[in-house]
């Protein structure tokens, strides 16, 4: 029992000892282990937040570039239904030009025959038809800005729903 007890008493002076000892290296080993584990876990967050940061700009690169498309596609369409509109008119025009030139000519014709009740009836008639012909150009002239003026409508209202979609996009 004497070598028990001495054999637990050696145990215990000896813990006694080391125990300081082993406690101070411990938490500079844990120290270190920490220190390098924030400095990873900081290195870590920096590389995910640039590639982040690099996704999010190929992003919005993206985002501008299909508007940019858009919105050239937009004026190509813009500028199609001007020309459209523009070859309309001169068609028209060119329409007038060629009645007022027939009428013309067919008052000459009507002049040179006769200057009697004929030729007044036969006068009127025409500006009749002068009239009629002007009163339908009139018309299709107005039918042609009521449909410019919808395409214009049209178009603004698409630039403001794209314009919508940007600011959208962007915040």
């Amino acid at each position: 029992m004497k070598r028990t007890l001495l054999s637990a008493l050696t145990i215990l002076v000896a813990s006694a000892a080391v125990a300081p000892i082993a406690s101070a290296a411990e938490p500079a080993s844990f120290n270190i282990q920490s220190a390098r584990l924030e400095a990873l876990d900081a290195r870590t967050k920096n590389t995910v937040h640039k590639l982040r940061l690099e996704h999010l700009n190929n992003q919005t690169k993206a985002i501008e570039d299909i508007q940019a498309t858009r919105l050239d596609a937009l004026d190509a369409r813009t500028k199609a239904i001007d020309n459209i509109q523009e070859a309309r008119l001169d068609a028209l025009d060119a329409r007038t030009k060629a009645i007022d030139n027939i009428q013309e000519t067919r008052l000459d014709a009507l002049d040179a025959r006769t200057k009697n009740r004929v030729h007044k009836l036969r006068r009127e008639h025409l500006n009749n038809q002068t009239k009629a012909v002007e009163n339908i150009q009139a018309t299709r002239l107005e039918a042609l800005d009521a449909r410019t003026k919808a395409v214009d409508n049209i178009q603004e209202a698409r630039l403001d729903a794209l314009d919508a979609r940007t600011k959208s996009v962007v915040r």
